[in-house]
């Protein structure tokens, strides 16, 4: 018995593995800040390549150089141009509706984005518009976190089928021809 109570006395005294202890501690902290801070520069990065995206094939559309004006045409320009985003075709919808200049509030407030449980689920609105029309075009593309479990990741989620929804919206009058 005494054999073991000076055991555990050298073993209270003893200071080997403290250091292993404060870092086991701060551990996660520190790889859940790294985890979040990776999971931010990507989620900026894709919403930066998708807005890019979308002002290159507005500008199309604007100058007249996309002969047919439909969602897949905008969608397969807006993918050409946001190079960063996975299966872009697939995870992306847009939709293009003529908006009243004095009364916003007709357009919704959610955008239309990919179902991630029921991927076939059909196109909300599509409308190429009248000339003199003032046109809202948003394309809205569903990812998947690269950490989901984890700090940002973990609070991205908000989609169906642990994704989230990257939006980019964006306007132009059609010119009379």
């Amino acid at each position: 018995m005494t054999r073991i109570r000076s055991a555990l006395r050298r073993l209270r005294r003893g200071e080997d593995g403290s250091s292993t202890i404060e870092f086991m501690i701060v551990l996660p902290i520190l790889l859940s800040f790294f985890f979040s801070t990776f999971e931010l520069g990507m989620m900026l990065t894709r919403q930066a390549m998708l807005d890019r995206g979308m002002d290159i094939a507005m500008r199309q559309v604007r100058l007249g150089a996309l002969p047919q004006v439909n969602q897949d045409n905008l969608r397969r320009i807006i993918c050409d141009a946001a190079l960063i985003i996975p299966d872009c075709l697939n995870r992306m919808k847009i939709e293009m509706l003529p908006v009243d200049p004095r009364n916003w509030r007709t357009l919704r407030p959610d955008p239309d984005c990919v179902s991630r449980d029921n991927p076939v689920t059909a196109q909300r609105d599509f409308q190429p518009g009248q000339p003199n029309e003032l046109m809202v075009v948003r394309a809205c593309a569903v990812l998947r976190p690269y950490f989901p479990g984890s700090g940002l990741g973990f609070a991205l989620v908000g989609q169906s089928g642990n994704a989230f929804g990257l939006t980019s919206t964006s306007a132009f009058v059609i010119e009379p021809s």
